[in-house]
């Protein structure tokens, strides 16, 4: 057995259990870890099959973009909060476990009898190696064949980059005022339409409104609920 069969057996086990920490794993941030360390691995793998330009995507995309978010999410979301982040109804659980063994048996069956194969391509191994390898072979046909989609996703990336920064930019002291000024205040002692408005339209208080409140009714004490509601209104009345 050589040494390359040997790398590619121990890259595969690590990945295998790192995959299997992933969904093991009861903290979440250990799943992140397990999952960072599949991807290291699986790129691994590609450069062992002399995939460079799929190595680097595994990194830079998954390692670099998709695990940061999740991390992102893990760090925003409060996990007291999701009393079913560790676990789920019954079904849920059902469910997943028959999916993934589902797929799992639809990859090994690919594997074992290889007859999902594509169409032959015209890059064969001397067309690569006369371009300069799989990194170049691959920059010509994107940028050839398919240089409209490349162009397509490229503006679709722009604009929900742009939306992402505008969504996120801080608001300015002009925004905080208009909003503020867009509360409204509900007043108890008036009638029903004819509350305040907003908060930078109150008007001036009157000359009577600024003078000390003086209460020009007496104060009505009852011992108990019944005995208040015994008695008329105004019967009673105690003077302090």
């Amino acid at each position: 057995m050589s040494i390359q069969v040997l790398v590619f057996y121990l890259l595969a086990i690590v990945s295998i259990g790192a995959a299997a920490g992933v969904v093991l794993a009861r903290n979440p941030v250990h799943s992140a870890i397990a999952l960072m360390v599949t991807f290291i691995n699986v790129a691994a793998i590609y450069v062992m099959l002399r995939a460079e330009f799929l190595a680097v995507a595994q990194v830079i995309v998954y390692t670099g973009a998709i695990l940061v978010l999740v991390v992102f999410v893990l760090m925003l979301v409060q996990q007291q909060d999701l009393p079913e982040f560790h676990g789920g109804r019954p079904l849920r659980i059902a469910t997943g476990f028959v999916l993934g063994i589902l797929l799992l048996a639809e990859v090994l069956a690919a594997i074992l009898t290889r007859s999902l194969r594509g169409q032959p391509g015209p890059w064969t191994p001397d067309a690569v190696a006369a371009v300069g390898g799989n990194i170049q072979a691959i920059g010509r046909e994107l940028y050839s064949a398919y240089t409209l989609p490349i162009q397509v996703t490229a503006i679709v990336l722009l604009m929900a980059t742009i939306g992402a920064i505008f969504l996120a930019r801080p608001e300015t002291l002009a925004e905080r005022i208009a909003a503020a000024r867009r509360i409204f205040t509900i007043s108890l002692g008036h009638p029903k339409g004819t509350d305040l408005g907003p908060i930078g339209e109150l008007p001036a208080p009157s000359q009577a409104e600024l003078k000390p409140a003086s209460f020009t009714r007496p104060l009505i004490l009852a011992k108990s609920a019944d005995e208040f509601t015994e008695q008329p209104a105004w019967g009673e009345v105690v003077r302090r």
